[in-house]
């Protein structure tokens, strides 16, 4: 039987990992949208593309947890913007890759160190063990919230 314990908001795990992905998310967001003109979900897809050389949007649904939509509209975004191409998908006719352009290529070359800085200021008080710890914590909640699925 399930203990009946009392829900305390603040305290409770899925509550603040959201608000700290929000805070963390919309700090981005402003920094991105502000410097490059790019969204947070626009800034996901043109870097995993960018470690990735080329994927499906099936694939990067995967790559970022980030429903068909929201990639479809980062991937339209960035498409305009001359920054991915679409590649055709000789294997499955019905998909499509994408890719980014070199002009996609030199905008995340230049994105990435005030990406790393931004990391930096908001781990700073943190030791480098600390930063291990919460790594390593962050992955096995995300493996133990998937192995529920």
């Amino acid at each position: 039987m399930m203990s009946c314990r009392p829900l305390i908001l603040d305290a409770f795990l899925p509550y603040r990992l959201s608000v700290a992905s929000n805070v963390v998310s919309t700090r981005i967001s402003n920094s991105y949208r502000r410097r490059f003109g790019l969204k947070v979900a626009e800034w996901r897809v043109l870097a995993i593309l960018a470690e990735s050389a080329r994927l499906t949007p099936q694939a990067l649904v995967g790559a970022t947890r980030m429903d068909k939509i929201s990639i479809s509209r980062a991937a339209t975004a960035l498409g305009e913007r001359g920054l991915i191409a679409i590649q055709p998908n000789r294997d499955d006719r019905r998909s499509h890759f994408l890719a980014l352009t070199d002009e996609g290529r030199a905008l995340y070359a230049e994105i990435v160190p005030a990406a790393l800085d931004l990391e930096t200021r908001l781990l700073d008080s943190f030791s480098a063990e600390e930063c291990a710890q919460l790594a390593a914590l962050l992955r096995r909640i995300e493996a133990a919230a998937e192995s529920e699925l």
